[in-house]
Order: structure tokens, then C-alpha cells, then sequence
């Protein structure tokens, strides 16, 4: 019992360490979670996004992506234009903050954020790097116990993700203030165009 709490443990405290950063994907969420707008669904589609590729890396196919890096290139220039893209918006709103009303509707349409998520999550060349060779390999050598690995793994995208998005209505106070979304904003479309411009750079020097 002992061996697999273990196991486990172990899979859950390495799973937090790739998802609990700032990046696109989280940042996003983070957004949403303080406006209220489809946040079940946007937790929703990072943990299963989370699931597929975790499962996914435990199998072996980080393996079969390491013999095609041209893949990984390709997802990078996609994803560091859009990147871009969405921090030139959130500068955009700097000059134009809003403030926060309990309870109002999200100005994002639902389609439109849970589409941006996708675009977050499967862009991002990091997310097959960090799950699918990274995790993957780690996973691999906890031999037959990998896929026990695997579950304390998704068991912390579940929380982290869970907590980040359905946590953020306790900072609804803080950003009920315009100056807050203005820091916000800053700190979106900085840590989206570094990540975007990062991107591109390390693929096209």
C-alpha cells in the first residue's frame, strides 16, 4: 500500500510541477475565473485536455513525437503567433479597463472562450514537451506502476486547475476596481507575447 500511495504521490507532485506556472493556459483561466464566464467549461477542457495527453505520454507516444520534431516546430510557429495575437488584445484593454460586477455576464461568448482554450492548451508545443516526452519518460520509469503514475498525475491537473478557476471568484473584491484589470491586463500581455515571441524565435534562429 505503501508503494502505490507513493507512486502516486509521486505522479500528483510532478504533474503540479509542469501545470502550476504562468502560462497562456493558466493566465487564461485565471481571467475567466475572476469574470465568471464558462468556467465549468473551461476547467473542464483543460483537465481532459490534461488526461489525453498525460495518457497519451504514459503510452509511448512522446516517444514516437521525439522521431519527428518537425511536428513540434510547426505546433510552435502556430502557437507563437497566436500567442501574440491575444497579448496585443489584452494591451489593447489596458487603455480601456473595466470593472468587475458580481454576477454580470462574461463579454466573451462561451464558443468564443472555450475556442481560445483549445487554442491555449493544443498550441502550446510546451504541453507535448512537458506531458508527453517529459512526464512520459518519468512515467516509464516507475516501469509497472506507470500508469498509477499517470493517475496521481491527472488527479493534480484536476485540483490545480479546478482550484484556479472556481478559486478566483474570492478575488472578486480586488478586481472590482478598474486599476486591478489594468494590472491584469499588463501581466496577460506580457506573459503572452514573451511566450509567443519566445516561440518563434527559438524556432526560426
Amino acid at each position: 500500500m505503501l508503494d502505490v500511495l507513493t507512486v502516486l504521490a509521486a505522479g500528483f507532485g510532478t504533474g503540479l510541477s509542469l501545470i502550476v506556472a504562468i502560462g497562456a493556459q493558466n493566465t487564461f483561466l485565471l481571467q475567466h475565473g475572476l469574470r465568471g464566464g464558462a468556467v465549468v467549461h473551461l476547467v473542464v477542457i483543460c483537465a481532459l485536455s490534461d488526461v489525453v495527453l498525460i495518457v497519451a505520454g504514459v503510452s509511448g507516444v512522446g516517444a514516437v513525437l521525439h522521431r519527428w520534431p518537425a511536428v513540434v516546430g510547426v505546433i510552435a510557429l502556430g502557437g507563437g503567433a497566436f500567442l501574440i495575437c491575444y497579448g496585443f488584445l489584452a494591451a489593447r484593454r489596458v487603455f480601456r479597463p473595466a470593472f468587475l460586477q458580481v454576477g454580470a455576464a462574461e463579454n466573451t461568448s462561451p464558443r468564443k472562450a472555450v475556442l481560445t482554450c483549445f487554442a491555449l492548451t493544443w498550441l502550446n508545443p510546451h504541453v507535448y514537451l512537458d506531458t508527453l516526452l517529459l512526464l512520459g519518460s518519468v512515467a516509464a520509469g516507475h516501469g509497472d506502476g506507470r500508469w498509477l503514475f499517470g493517475l496521481g498525475a491527472v488527479l493534480a491537473s484536476a485540483v490545480w486547475f479546478s482550484a484556479l478557476g472556481f478559486g478566483a471568484r474570492r478575488l472578486t473584491g480586488l478586481f472590482a476596481r478598474p486599476a486591478s484589470w489594468r494590472v491584469l491586463d499588463v501581466l496577460i500581455a506580457v506573459t503572452m507575447t514573451t511566450l509567443g515571441v519566445t516561440m518563434v524565435a527559438t524556432q526560426l534562429a
